[in-house]
This record gives C-alpha cells, sequence and structure tokens, in this order.
C-alpha cells in the first residue's frame, strides 16, 4: 500500500463533503498539475491519503481511500486529466497542522514542508505513522 496526502481548500471542498458522500466517494478533479496527475495514475484501490485542509486552516484533518483508479477528469474536456476517486475513512482524533510537520524532525523531508504548492503528493510510510501519531490514530 502506498500512502498519500490531498489538498483542498475547504472553502471549495471539505472533509466534512468529503465524508458526506460515504462509499461512494468523489473523484478528485481539477488538478491541473503534471506531477500530481502522475501521482494519481500511480495510485492502487485502497491506498491511503491524507486530507489536507489548504489554505484555511492548514491541516491535515483526516483519512482517505482510494476507491476508484485513475480515469479522465470528467471536470474537462482536456484529455491530459485524470483523476482518482477517494472516500473517506475517518477523521484525525487532532488535526496535525503544516507548523505541526515543520517542528516535527522526523518529517523535516516530507514534500508538505518542502513543496506546500503539490496539490497530490506522496508520504512515505515513515512520514504516515509519525502524522498518525500526531493525529491521535
Amino acid at each position: 500500500m502506498a500512502y498519500w496526502l490531498f489538498k483542498s481548500e475547504p472553502d471549495a471542498w471539505s472533509w466534512d463533503q468529503q465524508v458526506a458522500r460515504g462509499e461512494k466517494g468523489e473523484e478528485w478533479t481539477g488538478v491541473r498539475n503534471y506531477q500530481a496527475r502522475n501521482h494519481m495514475r500511480a495510485m492502487q484501490l485502497g491506498d491511503r491519503g491524507f486530507f489536507y485542509h489548504s489554505n484555511v486552516g492548514k491541516e491535515i484533518v483526516g483519512i482517505v481511500e482510494v476507491c476508484g483508479l485513475s480515469a479522465p477528469d470528467s471536470s474537462t474536456d482536456d484529455p491530459r486529466w485524470d483523476c482518482v476517486t477517494i472516500k473517506a475513512v475517518k477523521p484525525l482524533a487532532r488535526p496535525v497542522t503544516l507548523e505541526d510537520c515543520k517542528a516535527d524532525e522526523r518529517l523535516k523531508d516530507m514534500v508538505l514542508v518542502n513543496n506546500a504548492r503539490l496539490s497530490v503528493q506522496p508520504v512515505s510510510d515513515a512520514e504516515w505513522q509519525a502524522i498518525c501519531r500526531l493525529g491521535g490514530v
């Protein structure tokens, strides 16, 4: 299993909206960065990810699971763009902020800490474990 981080502005798509989609999940549309798209193309069913509120909050608030493989993004006719479908698994007991990540030596190499603009990014096994501990899950 691989681990990922999905970033969303909560006023555009929030954790609560993700949870409301239930088992059906939601397409992770609108990604227009080749590196982020390629990360989604590499995802497998059952991969887990963190749901991160960007801009407002700047915190990891929940865990999601890939429930639909990369497919054409339904929000555009441009064939270059794909997306996966993700479903909410559980919230973190305590949100983990970007500042928390920057302050934790275990996370110094995390993509979120070093390239905060990338909307879909990989998370290492060690980073996953550290954030789960920080988040109380």
